[in-house]
């Protein structure tokens, strides 16, 4: 099967103009079919601020009210998802920009949780993989904000690690999928503090062991915890790394492979 490759990238990198224009320069030159999954980096927390709404964090995931859903849906599916299909059409790739919602691209409902109350977070249901597909055999890139849509009128603000797992998983039987989680990180550290302590493979029962002695950074988790459900539902490879390095990421010779 042909190749896919499935990239997310973190806030630091939308945060920051130069190291953005330099990944997307290199995701550009990136050969094959190619999804582009991004986050909203601080942009929509800033703007909360400045219209005086309040935010909060769970976990590193924000509660997402009427009003927070209004800002993250202008920000990550308007600015961010724009800026970045404008920039990849500079460097010569042609791109659309998707939600959730266009296309019935992904369908998800309101996260239950007995104790906490998300507001309008998703967690998702299903993929649409045949509209994927046909946007991706006209060799177009496509571009996902962290919106999905419940098919009943509802946004719903989703995370966007889940996301690009979930896509990957979807179009598994249609392409080789490669999913790339690329961040500010060299790949998974047995030192967070230092970027030379790289694991260069990880399978399950490392991951396992790893974490049960606390040597896995608690940030780490939730990415390697998507990675292996991944694997598991048959997505070709996951690679976790840094974004100035998707050249080397994408042949797997940095980062951290999963296995």
């Amino acid at each position: 099967m042909e190749p896919l490759y499935i990239i997310k990238i973190s806030g630091n990198i939308i945060d920051d103009e130069q190291r953005l224009d330099a990944f997307l320069q290199q995701f550009s030159l990136l050969q094959g079919k190619k999804v582009l999954v991004h986050g909203g980096g601080k942009l929509a927390t800033k703007m909360a601020d400045q219209l005086h709404i309040p935010q909060q964090m769970i976990e590193g995931r924000r509660v997402t009210d009427a009003d927070t859903l209004r800002i993250v849906t202008m920000v990550y599916a308007g600015y961010i998802n724009k800026n970045i299909v404008a920039k990849l059409y500079s460097n010569g790739t042609p791109a659309i920009g998707l939600t959730g919602a266009d296309g019935n691209c992904i369908l998800a409902h309101k996260r239950q949780h007995a104790t906490i109350d998300y507001g309008y977070v998703g967690d998702i249901d299903e993929v649409n993989a045949a509209f994927l597909h046909q946007i991706l055999e006209q060799n177009t890139a496509v571009v996902v904000a962290p919106i999905t849509h419940n098919g009943k009128g509802q946004l719903l603000n989703t995370n966007a690690d889940t996301i690009a797992q979930e896509i990957a998983k979807a179009l598994s039987g249609l392409y080789q999928t490669i999913l790339i989680y690329s961040f500010e990180k060299k790949g998974v550290l047995l030192d967070v503090n230092d970027e030379s302590s790289v694991i260069a493979t990880m399978n399950k029962e490392k991951y396992l062991l790893l974490k049960a002695e606390s040597k896995i950074f608690a940030g780490m988790i939730p990415k390697l915890d998507n990675a292996f459900a991944a694997i598991d539902a048959g997505v070709g490879k996951v690679i976790i790394g840094q974004a100035e390095e998707l050249a080397s990421l994408v042949n797997a010779s940095s980062g951290t492979t999963i296995q």
